[in-house]
């Protein structure tokens, strides 16, 4: 088996058919599989799945276990000698898994693979991205990027996209892993719910010795926020988001760069906010009111000691 393409399914029912088809259409000559987790979705996905997928292996999730959960769930049924994560929303084009798969078979010290990403109106996204600090995090949130300009900000996208580089991470929506690096490192850390579960596993690969590498000579539409979209009660004040953000990020600082990492970046997102309450109170202009700087500040620090500085999940 070439390629297991791992996909994991949560109130999407509208995109299965273009997702799959696009997959199908760019697996001639290769040998695939498909596996869709669906997380509980309150949709039709599953009927549809059972009904227009038979072909298709299916794990159906009584609770929504998180990205990352659900995607390790699939790996006891994937048979390729590469993994190919890829959310509904992301569509691929004809060449994609060719290419790519090409590429990877060339260079065999490529672990992880990402591509070109853009949405359906063709605007680049980012999609080889730096590896996240308390300091970058502070610049951005501050806006003092701006003065700090050879600072390597997360989403930086001031560089050539038409050449193959090596970058920290890339993208989950098309992530494409060699099973040696699986073996080695395993594919993610289940504590993580939702978010920067990709960031982390290209850290530990990268620190086991293997490249990420930006792959540009093929697209993949994404889409962006379908399964949030879709969930009402998360998509209504976008608390819910905030909150697992902010708590994968401090289970992020904790394990990869210890307590004290951690600690500075809750004391620099801290004073980030304050920094932004005052210059919308002197502009006038009021984008970060109190309420919304209490609130940030008051998660940030009530999910610090739920987690136990930064150690355990809260689910």
């Amino acid at each position: 088996m070439d390629i297991s393409i791992i996909i994991v399914s949560y109130n999407t029912e509208n995109l299965l058919h273009e997702v799959v088809s696009r997959l199908r259409a760019a697996s001639v000559g290769l040998q695939t599989e498909i596996i869709f987790v669906d997380n509980a979705s309150r949709d039709a996905s599953v009927e549809v799945l059972r009904r227009d997928f038979p072909d298709c292996q299916l794990i159906v999730n009584t609770q929504n276990v998180g990205f990352g959960r659900a995607n390790n769930q699939a790996l006891a049924l994937a048979t390729g000698r590469t993994i190919l994560l890829v959310n509904t929303d992301a569509f691929v084009e004809e060449n994609t898994l060719t290419s790519t798969l090409a590429y990877m078979d060339a260079h065999p010290r490529c672990g992880i693979l990402g591509v070109r990403l853009e949405g359906r109106d063709g605007v680049l996204q980012p999609c080889a991205r730096y590896f996240p600090t308390p300091w970058n995090n502070f610049l951005l949130q501050t806006g003092l990027n701006r003065v700090f300009k050879n600072v390597q900000m997360v989403d930086d996208m001031d560089w050539a996209h038409d050449s193959v580089r090596s970058c920290d991470w890339v993208v989950g929506c098309y992530y494409l892993v060699r099973r040696e690096v699986i073996d080695q490192v395993g594919l993610f850390d289940p504590r993580y719910f939702l978010y920067l579960e990709e960031v982390d596993h290209c850290f530990a690969a990268k620190k086991a010795g293997w490249d990420v590498v930006f792959y540009p000579h093929t697209t993949v539409i994404h889409l962006g926020g379908e399964s949030a979209k879709s969930d009402g009660a998360i998509s209504k004040s976008g608390r819910q988001l905030e909150a697992l953000q902010t708590e994968s990020t401090l289970l992020y600082f904790r394990k990869n760069h210890g307590l004290a990492a951690a600690i500075a970046n809750l004391l620099l997102s801290t004073v980030g906010t304050v920094v932004q309450v005052l210059k919308s109170t002197l502009k006038g202009t009021r984008p970060v009111g109190f309420a919304d700087a209490w609130h940030r500040t008051a998660l940030q620090w009530s999910l610090w000691v739920r987690t136990r500085w930064g150690a355990h999940p809260t689910r």
